[in-house]
């Protein structure tokens, strides 16, 4: 016990002096408020979009982790809350969270539709607008402009806007190009 304090007076004054520099860094206290950024340079957390209709997702950062469940829909949204490596950690809609090779996740935005009824694609971005076409629960649509309420999207070559608050993979106050 004596020692493990000799050693951390020793580090202190070492660090104290300029001599070493502690490779672990601790978060400040209002980290949780600012975006992290991790290995790719990226924010995390952040949302992505499933490459491809056949994705598995595994218990951990490698191919030699057991694979947990297999995703099956292409273009669905997922928010990726950890990286390691070529890893990502992902968080589904349902909470359920795994590993991703990163090679599977594409950039390009989707949302997915939880209005319980269905939603209408709207011609323009205001609530008594011209329907385009009606969403029924969990339809994928690829995200264009978002800014303010609403989302310009596109689904089966209907295009129109609907509102943020029936989409599932965007945050509330992020605005897309």
């Amino acid at each position: 016990m004596v020692m493990g304090k000799k050693i951390s007076i020793f580090l202190l004054i070492l660090v104290g002096l300029g001599v070493f520099t502690p490779v672990f860094k601790p978060a400040p206290a209002h980290a949780e408020s600012e975006e992290i950024f991790n290995q790719s340079g990226l924010p995390i957390p952040r949302f992505v979009s499933l490459r491809s209709d056949k994705v598995f997702v595994r218990t951990g950062p490698a191919l030699r982790y057991p694979i947990k469940w297999i995703y099956t829909k292409e273009a669905l949204p997922v928010e990726i809350i950890q990286e390691f490596d070529t890893w990502r950690k992902i968080r589904d809609i349902d909470g359920g969270e795994g590993w991703i090779h990163q090679s599977l996740l594409m950039g390009k935005r989707h949302g997915l539709v939880t209005a319980k009824k269905g939603v209408y694609l709207m011609r323009k971005p205001v609530t008594n607008a011209r329907p385009v076409a009606m969403l029924e629960p969990n339809v994928i649509l690829a995200l264009g402009q978002c800014s303010g309420a609403w989302c310009y999207g596109e689904v089966q070559g209907f295009k129109g806007w609907i509102e943020r608050k029936s989409l599932w993979g965007i945050y509330a106050d992020e605005e897309l190009d």
